[in-house]
């Protein structure tokens, strides 16, 4: 009780509109992540403000995934290998954060966990973290990392990310909870230096009872069949399976959110809840949350990847705000 009286007068001391805090992003991909942190986009009408979060440099070994990136967010990613790179070549930043591969983790992949050379990849966020001492770090992946080989492969990770002198927490968080029109669950490993009190708060559920459905999301392109919404008349010219529910088979349901978006291109896109055709790389881009202004400008097979492997940016924005919360109190 006594620490919720507390708050509003911390708050009213150190808020302050003025505040920023420079990141570094890496295995940005086209960006998703850091449109979150960033902010100050719409979407649906909606406007996601400001965070607060400046964003110094940014990574991504896709030249693909550069190109979206630089057109739609900014001129500071860098095309790189990161294991590669040398974090003394870095920009000094207070917060770190990126999105590494989750390929080897993920239920619907190879499942080599730490035994592939993709899988040790986490471990560029130590070099970075080494040099630069960030205040905190967010590295997002997908749930069934912290199932694999019954915890240990999440001990592991955690154990060499706590070595630097950090202590941290896995956040799981359900994306239609914050207003993602998809069915859709992330992980975000969220890390504090030691020498810092408190940790943040992991942003409210705000949909819980109300989560937005796949057409609450696309109706409106019901009738679009071209560009006058970018990227709304490509997409994949697949028919359904003849027996079975082929990959990518799936409808999703009027009134619920959309199956999971994934970055496996033509086998695992959507059909449409109404139409006779798959979903368009604009459908698929509304239910991960980036806005219509947002181009993607390659193959509909690139696009799809691009789209499926990145972090819906209205989730990332939640999770921004509350590391933004945070930092205000420290």
């Amino acid at each position: 009780m006594a620490t919720h009286t507390q708050l509003p007068a911390i708050n009213k001391k150190k808020t302050s509109s003025a505040q920023s805090w420079p990141v570094c992003s890496l295995f940005a991909g086209c960006g998703g992540l850091d449109l979150g942190f960033k902010g100050r986009f719409n979407f649906k009408d909606e406007e996601y403000p400001e965070t607060g979060f400046e964003i110094r440099a940014a990574y991504e070994i896709s030249p693909q995934a550069v190109k979206t990136y630089s057109l739609n967010i900014g001129d500071h990613i860098h095309e790189a290998d990161l294991t590669d790179i040398d974090p003394n070549d870095i920009p000094a930043h207070e917060v770190l954060i990126g999105g590494f591969p989750c390929q080897d983790f993920s239920s619907c992949g190879p499942q080599k966990g730490l035994s592939s050379e993709r899988g040790q990849l986490y471990k560029v966020f130590l070099k970075v973290m080494r040099v630069h001492r960030p205040k905190l770090v967010i590295a997002e992946n997908v749930p069934h990392l912290l199932r694999m080989k019954k915890g240990e492969v999440i001990r592991t990770i955690l154990s060499d990310l706590e070595s630097e002198g950090y202590r941290f927490q896995a956040w799981t968080l359900y994306a239609p909870d914050y207003g993602v029109p998809q069915n859709r669950t992330r992980v975000f490993l969220v890390g504090v230096r030691n020498d810092l009190d408190g940790f943040p708060v992991p942003p409210a559920p705000i949909h819980t009872f109300n989560h937005r459905s796949i057409d609450w999301a696309i109706s409106d392109l019901e009738d679009v069949v071209d560009e006058s919404v970018p990227n709304q008349s490509q997409y994949f010219k697949a028919n359904r399976a003849k027996r079975g529910n082929g990959q990518g088979d799936e409808t999703s349901r009027i009134g619920e959110p959309s199956y999971t978006i994934r970055a496996n291109a033509k086998s695992r896109v959507q059909f449409h809840y109404r139409l006779p055709r798959r979903l368009t790389v604009r459908e698929c881009a509304r239910l991960q949350t980036f806005p219509d202004d947002f181009l993607f400008t390659h193959s509909t097979t690139t696009n799809v990847m691009q789209i499926g492997n990145a972090v819906p940016p209205v989730l990332a924005h939640h999770v921004a705000q509350s590391i933004a919360g945070y930092l205000r109190n420290i």
